[in-house]
Parts: structure tokens; C-alpha cells; sequence
């Protein structure tokens, strides 16, 4: 093994790459990719019988057969919402971390 003085170790570890001062960014993305899981999973089977039930058997008075029609396709349209408010803000998030990178 060769023997490195201080100087030469202090070097080597200035231009390695630190991975801990992109831990925020990291959180950020996690946390938004929880939430909008969370938002996926809770908020389309939350329509879905709300809609039924009270929307359309309650309040229009459809049939049963007609009600699960109508609410799974408000379920579909509350995917389809949730997905692409995570794209809205994936993409902000990018290029906001991208402008922040720049200023540095």
C-alpha cells in the first residue's frame, strides 16, 4: 500500500462527490411521492362510494346497477386528477431544484 500524506487525503475527498447535501431534495421528492400515494389510493375509492351512495342513489335516485356505473367513472376521473397534479409537481420541483442549482 502506498503511503498518502494529509494534503493528498484532504484532496481526494474534496472532489468526491457529497451525496449527504442532496438529502433535502431527496425528502422533498419522498414525502411528495407519499402524499400523492396516499391521495392515489384514499381519494378515488373515497369518490367512489361517497358518489354512489349519496351522489347518485341518495340525491338522483339512480339505480343500483346505474350508480356503480356513474361512480366508477367518477373514480377514474379522481386517477386521472391525482396523476396529473403529481406530474404538475413533479415538474415543478425539477426545475425549481435545476434554478436553485444555477444560483449557487
Amino acid at each position: 500500500m502506498q503511503n498518502y500524506e494529509k494534503k493528498d487525503l484532504g484532496s481526494v475527498s474534496e472532489s468526491a462527490p457529497d451525496f449527504r447535501s442532496n438529502d433535502g431534495s431527496l425528502v422533498s421528492a419522498l414525502k411528495t411521492l407519499l402524499f400523492f400515494t396516499l391521495l392515489m389510493v384514499t381519494l378515488p375509492i373515497g369518490l367512489y362510494f361517497a358518489s354512489k351512495s349519496l351522489l347518485f342513489e341518495g340525491s338522483l335516485g339512480y339505480s343500483s346497477n346505474d350508480s356503480y356505473f356513474y361512480a366508477a367513472i367518477v373514480a377514474v376521473l379522481a386517477v386521472h386528477v391525482v396523476l396529473a397534479l403529481f406530474v404538475y409537481v413533479a415538474w415543478n420541483e425539477g426545475s425549481r431544484q435545476t434554478r436553485e442549482g444555477k444560483q449557487d
